[in-house]
């Protein structure tokens, strides 16, 4: 699916970085999607878009999964 979104569509240097450091990247590389910090745990609607990336961090606010477009 992700083939069909326009950009850059993941992130896998981000991982281990500040959630809020690696949205503002990934809204810098890719205009087409607003990034979501997403603390570990919490649900999120899983319907896939071109348009958003989750950020997924941990407790101490680093992203621990590779960010991408979904």
């Amino acid at each position: 699916m992700s083939t069909e979104c326009k950009g850059k569509s993941s992130w896998p240097e981000l991982v281990g970085y500040s959630g809020r450091f690696a949205a503002a990247i990934i809204e810098r590389q890719n205009k087409n999607v607003n990034a979501i910090v997403v603390p570990e745990g919490s649900g999120v609607i899983l319907n896939f878009s071109c348009t958003r990336v989750w950020v997924w961090v941990n407790k101490a606010g680093k992203v621990y999964k590779k960010p991408r477009i979904g």
